[in-house]
């Protein structure tokens, strides 16, 4: 892998990258992605061609370890991609099967587009050169096209192509979950429309999802077409002289039954297809619409780091564009790239819309949205436990409803295990969080008053009716929850799963209870009387959540915070050992479980838990949070906490890098920069050790630009300012980017060479208040502010 300027490349076919550079290769437009295969290759142990919808799942049950599991899945829809081609009678040439002598692939970034270039050897005198670019357009989401050139070395060539839209596909790229049924797809039907244009329709089997695809194929000869079961497959053959390029141009669109303003999702994809320009212009209006999004979200980070933020903003992107603002989805948490979690949605907005806030705030909002259509299920789900309130699931699909797996895969062991993940409820909070980031930087009183609302509402509820009062320690508690750290889900030698007093869930649940009295308090009371006759909340529990937020239990042991009430009793992990003797331990918990031992008597974590506080809250509001829970915590307390956990972290997580590196720019400047690496390098190396091939890391990869724009900057909003407070760090010491701040468009920040440089642009809406910690400065629009910084 190489990198020059906006442009990844890939040299030589190596089977055994395959699944990691279709991941990376992906193209998609927040509508619908499709992995960077290659088109002239089917599904196997090496290609995994895919193409997801936002949004579209179905729920299968299947047979495992003698017990029956229903899981939703995100749906590999019909393949689009299909394009093989062979000498006349010959076989089909593909890297595996035939000789290459050349394979490069490139991934143009600022265009969006993927390029290949592979040479065919055809026996001693000849070759075929092929050179394909595919695009999935960002400026209409319902289209794609694939572009294939031909060139033959030596003498002429007959050369058969074959274009195809397949539906033969199954959810099978996860090895983990092939013992899981995979056929979401059924009443497959393929036809034709008018001369070079073949369509493909099917329906989901039980979420009764209906697709259109339709394909349109021009080249530099006749194109035929032919039925087969389940594919609608295209043929031409080019007379190929030595010398000459021949093109075969593909281009498809995709219409689900979701889609609005449409009747039949088949007719608007033939419609679509049959409108659609050629190629050339695709690709003109398609780089037009990547221009105008770099120019709102782009950072400016000059070396490789800047390549490698560039790369996740991309990706970012291709999962959340603004077409992203018209749909019901979430935030998948492996992105449109894969397969890997089912396409869920875990709690990894927490990570990404910080990001989209200061960029897409309608991309934000309607994230927001996913999460209060399901306020219902929520609501539900702590009925069902006896709670009133909103329990969020830790895993959510298409409804709401929990959807983390009753047993997952050790591979190391081969054995299934009860998953007790969905004990993770501290995801509220971050729904939560994620309501109040999103008014801060956008001013969006409607929201807030309106949806917004309504959700911390139903989430402080909860929390408060979780709370329960103990004697003994004079507060109360939150029992049997499990927190970031999935490692520990039960207390040693426990009949049952869950952990008390978890820090983590605690403090947040306090926050979100404080903060929702202070809504309530600042609502105007018509509306205020409204939300609470809605809810049916009770004269006396507002009452409760201030003394809740007051008094939950914080444990504590050695001087530092407890993880969970007691953490501090468990035993200490042999980490030097089990290094010598694994070399990666990323993932502890499969080793020890393989060993017939498990995690839950270390202290040992596999990701941030307590440091996540300090990720979430500034320094001061860490200080004022744990000072309303009745505890001092100085600086001395916290680094001593950050050390504790630091070295008790295999961080088996793409996140953990990026939480503590985030961390240690502020708690220990010197080593920040291993953490900030790794975060960085997690998706593009593999990190995590083959699961990039599953799908991106949607969470690590937005956070490395968050931490970039409010991690190092310092930057907060906070009762209608800008607040700053930058650190240096030397391997990130110079840029830049633009924000969208209360309706002001492209308001400039640069920091370089301990400057600081704010600008609006003009006409703006009304000035920006910017506050750092030794002086307030009011920067109005049309005017650049430079501020020297303090060293």
């Amino acid at each position: 892998m190489t990198v020059t300027g906006p442009t990844w490349e890939y040299d030589g076919y190596r089977p055994e990258e395959e699944s990691l550079r279709e991941s990376l290769c992906t193209l998609g437009n927040g509508y619908f992605a499709t992995r960077g295969a290659l088109p002239e290759c089917t599904a196997d142990e090496v290609h995994h061609p895919g193409t997801y919808a936002a949004g579209v799942y179905n729920r299968l049950t299947s047979e495992v370890a003698g017990r029956r599991v229903e899981n939703e899945d995100m749906v590999n829809l019909p393949n689009w991609l299909p394009l093989r081609f062979r000498p006349a009678g010959g076989d089909w040439l593909t890297p595996d099967t035939a000789p290459v002598t050349e394979h490069h692939q490139m991934l143009h970034l600022d265009p969006g587009l993927l390029e290949r270039r592979t040479r065919y050897a055809l026996g001693a005198d000849a070759t075929l050169l092929v050179r394909q670019q595919r695009l999935v357009d960002l400026a209409d989401p319902h289209l794609a096209a694939l572009r294939t050139e031909f060139t033959v070395t030596g003498h002429t060539v007959d050369l058969e192509a074959e274009a195809a839209l397949d539906g033969n596909v199954t959810n099978s790229q996860v090895a983990r979950y092939r013992d899981l049924d995979g056929r979401h797809l059924t009443q497959v039907r393929t036809g034709s429309a008018e001369p070079g244009t073949v369509w493909l329709r099917c329906r989901t089997r039980t979420s009764d999802i209906g697709f259109g695809l339709a394909g349109r194929l021009t080249a530099d000869a006749p194109v035929t077409h032919a039925d087969e079961a389940h594919r609608a497959v295209q043929h031409v053959r080019l007379l190929l002289p030595p010398g000459r390029t021949m093109t075969v141009d593909k281009t498809v669109a995709l219409h689900t039954s979701h889609d609005p303003a449409i009747g039949d999702p088949l007719r608007a994809a033939v419609d679509r297809v049959r409108a659609a320009p050629g190629f050339d212009e695709l690709r003109e209006t398609h780089a037009a619409a990547w221009e105008q999004l770099w120019r709102r979200t782009a950072l400016e980070v000059p070396g490789e780091a800047g390549s490698i933020l560039r790369l996740h903003l991309f990706h970012v992107l291709q999962t959340l564009s603004p077409h992203t603002a018209d749909l019901d989805v979430g935030v998948p948490a492996r992105g449109l790239h894969g397969e890997a979690y089912r396409g869920h949605v875990f709690w990894d907005e927490l990570f990404v819309l910080p990001y989209l806030n200061l960029h897409l705030p309608e991309v934000s909002r309607a994230l927001l949205r996913y999460r209060h259509r399901r306020l219902g299920a929520a609501c539900q789900a702590a009925r069902e436990i006896g709670r009133r309130g909103a329990l969020y699931p830790w895993q959510s699909g298409s409804d709401g409803r929990e959807e983390t797996q009753q047993l997952h895969l050790n591979p190391r062991s081969g054995r299934w295990l009860p998953d007790h993940s969905r004990l993770q409820h501290h995801v509220g909070s971050a729904v939560a969080y994620n309501v109040w980031q999103y008014w801060e930087a956008s001013g969006d009183v409607d929201f807030l008053h309106g949806e917004g609302a309504e959700m911390l509402l139903h989430i402080a509820r909860f929390w408060a009716d979780s709370a329960r009062w103990d004697d003994h320690l004079g507060r109360y508690r939150i029992r049997g929850v499990v927190g970031p750290d999935e490692y520990h889900d039960a207390y040693p030698e426990a009949l049952r799963p869950g952990l008390d007093d978890n820090a983590y869930t605690n403090v947040t649940a306090a926050w979100v209870l404080g903060r929702t009295l202070e809504l309530l308090r600042a609502l105007p009371e018509p509306r205020r009387r409204e939300l609470t006759e809605e809810a049916g909340l009770g004269e006396d529990e507002p009452a409760r959540w201030e003394e809740v937020s007051h008094a939950l239990h914080i444990p504590f042991h050695d001087g530092v915070v407890s993880q969970f009430e007691g953490y501090g009793d468990l035993a200490e992990l042999d980490w030097a050992g089990y290094r010598r003797q694994y070399e990666d331990i990323r993932r502890l918990d499969r080793i020890l479980e393989a060993e017939g031992d498990t995690v839950n008597r270390y202290k040992a974590s596999k990701q941030a838990d307590v440091l996540m506080l300090g990720y979430l809250f500034s320094p001061p509001e860490l200080r004022n949070l744990f000072a309303q829970l009745g505890h001092r915590l100085d600086e001395r307390t916290w680094t001593a906490t950050v050390d504790h956990y630091l070295h008790r972290t295999s961080h088996g997580s793409t996140l953990s890098g990026l939480v503590h590196g985030w961390i240690l720019t502020r708690a220990r400047r010197a080593d920040a920069w291993v953490f900030v690496q790794e975060a960085l390098r997690g998706d593009i190396a593999d990190l995590q050790g083959g699961t990039t091939g599953e799908g991106i890391h949607l969470g690590a990869m937005a956070g490395t630009l968050d931490l970039v724009q409010r991690g190092l900057t310092g930057l907060a909003t906070r009762g209608g300012a800008l607040y700053l407070d930058p650190v240096p760090l030397p391997e990130l010491s110079s840029y830049g980017f633009s924000l969208r701040y209360h309706g002001n468009w492209g308001v400039h920040l640069r920091l370089r060479s301990g400057l600081l440089e704010i600008a609006v642009p003009a006409p703006g809406r009304a000035p920006v208040d910017v506050r750092l910690r030794d002086r307030e400065v009011l920067v109005r629009p049309g005017e650049t502010a430079r501020l020297v910084l303090p060293e």
